[in-house]
This record gives structure tokens, C-alpha cells and sequence, in this order.
């Protein structure tokens, strides 16, 4: 029996052309400079099926928070050749607003979540405005009934959602924040989700401003150096280099393939 590779695609649902490095930086030295954010979910895909990874931000939500909305997940999937309604597996990475935005659109998926996440946006830090927000209580509330159904599963600091495919926590960023360490044709891949934000918070060791536990988010950096197989096997959540490295997959102009070699004389 072979082992599993995946493929990775990543998607681009939102951006904030208007954020500062102060905003993003704690003790920025040039804080008013500009610094774009944008906002990516995934998808892995092997040869027999499909594995979503945190489902974008509502439109609704986006506006809220002043981010500009640009695809959405379901058409992403869809220029795949992948039905959401028929998805049966979302990994939610932690359960910040522009990670939670489709859950309905998964009717069929059973998701899987830390169980401290779970617990601290159910929990006595959710009484204090720093640490809730990043969360919007309509999505908690959905993810308390996906709980009640039997359509979320809790799991424990480090779990294998399928051959090739397993989760780890590593805080910092919120309690339960957790990666994605993927089996890929070219290597072990981490998916870091908002452990790292830019690639210069890993190759400057620097936190970022949104952050429950900085000596976690720190620690989160050797972690991640330790599950992926070098450098250019790691993948932050918000970079815009991502865009400029890796290339984008056919007319569908905010989707890209994350699970080739990067482009490296691009980076800048």
C-alpha cells in the first residue's frame, strides 16, 4: 500500500489593501507603513477525495471589519470539480470570523476542531473584548449545534484526520489554534494557518498584534520548522506573497497551487 500525497490549493476570499504594519506587528519600527492582508481557506485533494480546510469569511462580515470580499469558497471548490453540499470532512483551524464564514454550505461534512478552542470561545476569556474580537457569536452558536448533532468532533492536541493529513496544536494566535502538517509529492507541507500570518513573522521571529499567548505564537515557529520539510514547505494564512510565488490554477483568478515548488524569484 502506497502512502497518500495530496494535493493543496489555496483560496484567496478576501484582502485589506488598507492595513498597516502596526496592525499587524507588535513594536513595529515603522508602524503607519502599509501592509496588505490577505485572507486564504484550502482545500487538499488526493486521488479518491477531498479535504477542506477552514471555510473563508461571510461577505456580510468582511464588510463589518472593513476587509473587501473576492470569491467565494464554494465557487472555488466548484472551479475544482468539487461539490461543498458533498464534502464530508472540514478541518476548522480555529474559529476566528474569516475561518467560519460557510459552514452551512458543508451540509454533509463532519468537522473537526480543537477541543481548547472550543472551550475558550465558550469560556471565561470570552468576558474580555481583546480576546473576542476575532469571533462572532452567531458562529459560535453554530458550532454548539454542530456540536449537539454529532457533525463536530473535539479532538485532542495532535489527531490524523486521514492517511497523509493530521493537526497540531500550537496556541498562541488564540487557545486553540492548530497547523496542518500534509503528505505532499514533494514533501511534508504545513498548512500554518494564522500561527503565521507573513513568512516575516517565522523568519524574523516576531509575533503578530492578534495574539492570546506570545510566548506560544513564538514557540509555534520551531514547531512548524519541525513538522515541515524546509522552509519552502511552510504556508502562512495572510501573506500576499503567496499569490506572487505560487502558481495561480487556471481562469479562476484567486485560487492557487500550494503543493509545488514555489517560485522563489518572486518573493519580493
Amino acid at each position: 500500500m502506497t502512502d497518500t500525497t495530496w494535493r493543496i490549493y489555496g483560496i484567496r476570499h478576501a484582502i485589506n489593501e488598507g492595513r498597516t504594519r502596526g496592525q499587524n506587528f507588535i513594536l513595529e519600527g515603522d508602524p503607519g507603513a502599509g501592509l496588505v492582508l490577505d485572507f486564504y481557506s484550502w482545500v487538499l485533494v488526493s486521488e479518491a477525495r477531498a479535504i477542506v480546510v477552514d471555510t473563508g469569511m461571510d461577505p456580510a462580515k468582511a464588510a463589518k471589519h472593513g476587509h473587501t470580499h473576492l470569491a467565494s469558497p464554494v465557487a472555488a471548490l466548484a472551479a475544482l470539480g468539487i461539490d461543498a453540499a458533498q464534502a464530508d470532512t472540514v478541518i476548522l483551524t480555529h474559529a476566528h470570523y474569516d475561518h467560519l464564514g460557510f459552514l452551512d454550505a458543508f451540509p454533509a461534512a463532519r468537522f473537526h476542531m480543537q477541543a481548547e478552542e472550543m472551550a475558550y470561545v465558550t469560556g471565561p476569556w470570552m468576558q474580555k473584548p481583546w480576546f473576542r474580537r476575532a469571533y462572532e457569536p452567531d458562529e459560535i452558536l453554530r458550532l454548539v449545534t454542530l456540536l449537539h448533532t454529532d457533525r463536530l468532533d473535539l479532538h485532542g492536541r495532535e489527531a490524523e484526520i486521514a492517511d497523509g493529513v493530521s493537526v497540531h496544536w500550537v496556541g498562541g494566535h488564540c487557545a486553540g489554534q492548530e497547523i496542518v502538517r500534509v503528505r505532499t509529492a514533494r514533501g511534508w507541507v504545513v498548512l500554518a494557518s494564522d500561527a503565521l500570518h507573513y513568512y516575516e513573522e517565522y523568519e524574523r521571529g516576531v509575533p503578530f498584534a492578534v495574539v492570546f499567548n506570545s510566548s506560544d505564537m513564538i514557540a509555534a515557529h520551531d514547531r512548524i520548522r519541525a513538522l515541515a520539510d524546509s522552509d519552502d514547505h511552510v504556508l502562512p494564512a495572510h501573506d500576499p506573497r503567496i499569490a506572487r510565488i505560487y502558481p495561480q490554477v487556471g481562469d479562476f483568478a484567486h485560487l492557487f497551487r500550494l503543493d509545488v515548488a514555489p517560485n522563489s524569484g518572486n518573493a519580493t
